[in-house]
């Protein structure tokens, strides 16, 4: 089965207009690192641990180690989840992009930040 010069064309520029649109909603992560922390607490878990239950918890987790610190981007840059070994167990402290993300509501993301650092 052959496809239409057209027909292909059409579809290759409506995937190009996708992906141009989720290239412009993101935040970058200097953007988001920059932005004002919503949740910011102490946990005597450590950050590994925290960071565990919340890749199972979290929709969509990209993770990333270093400097002693882990990252955890939710959805597209929508939050940003950094856990900070400290000495009674880890620092997390949570920013939300500028830009809205319907994936997770804030409220959902507290409730799994509370029990995943308690």
């Amino acid at each position: 089965m052959s496809l239409h010069p057209l027909s292909t064309f059409a579809t290759l520029t409506a995937l190009a207009a996708t992906i141009a649109l989720a290239a412009c909603s993101s935040t970058s992560g200097p953007e988001l690192r920059a932005s004002k922390p919503v949740i910011h607490v102490s946990s005597a878990r450590t950050a590994s641990d925290v960071s565990s239950c919340l890749e199972r918890m979290l929709p969509s987790v990209e993770t990333t180690r270093a400097n002693g610190s882990t990252e955890l981007v939710v959805g597209p840059n929508a939050w940003l989840v950094t856990l900070t070994p400290s000495g009674y167990g880890s620092i997390v402290k949570v920013q939300k992009s500028e830009g809205e993300y319907s994936g997770l509501p804030e409220p959902e993301l507290r409730f799994d930040i509370a029990r995943c650092t308690t």
